[in-house]
């Protein structure tokens, strides 16, 4: 099988029920309990960069969720950032590309996006420095960050031209439009 036959599709075209299966086949029906749905809790996953990979069957193989965040520097101020992740591919399927086109495609869109004069913002995730840099993913802007709960700083990486402008420390967090973590005083 080879990626090139997937279809990708919106995430939000694919069955809620699906999503949460495949998810619970490749991380653990105790994914919950990680940090990264700490980090993004109450939020909706962003429709424009979220989508799945079906195979040559219609199977739902893989996923790639996107979600808004901020990172609340020491002065309590929020700084947006798109949280990517999770990157799902069903184990029986892994190392078959799905994962990368997923990837791929999440980028094309940010791409077509920002050349459509939408804001760009640095992209975070939790996960293996040594997959995600080849799309330029590293632990170089992260080294002041922290999460709401447990997690290696090796593998907070970021991505993204305004990381330069980031805070050099604060909390992960819920993007809240006022302003603090969504569902904080």
């Amino acid at each position: 099988m080879s990626v090139n036959t997937a279809t990708l599709i919106p995430l939000s075209a694919a069955e809620p029920e699906m999503i949460e299966e495949l998810l619970d086949r490749a991380f653990g029906p105790d994914r919950h309990a990680r940090t990264a749905y700490r980090i993004r809790a109450g939020m909706e996953w962003l429709d424009a960069l979220s989508f799945a990979a079906l195979d040559e069957d219609d199977l739902l193989v893989g996923t790639i969720q996107c979600w808004p965040i901020a990172l609340i520097d020491n002065d309590a101020r929020a700084v947006p950032l798109i949280m990517v992740g999770p990157v799902a591919v069903l184990p029986e399927r892994q190392g078959e590309g799905f994962g990368m086109g997923l990837m791929a495609a999440m980028l094309d869109a940010e791409a077509r996006m920002t050349a459509n004069g939408s804001p760009t913002f640095p992209q975070v995730l939790i996960g293996d420095a040594e997959y995600y840099s080849r799309w330029g993913f590293t632990p170089n802007a992260t080294g002041g960050w922290r999460c709401p709960g447990p997690y290696e700083q090796n593998r907070l990486l970021a991505r993204g031209a305004a990381l330069s402008a980031m805070p050099a420390e604060g909390v992960l967090g819920p993007w809240n439009p006022e302003g603090g973590i969504a569902g904080k005083g």
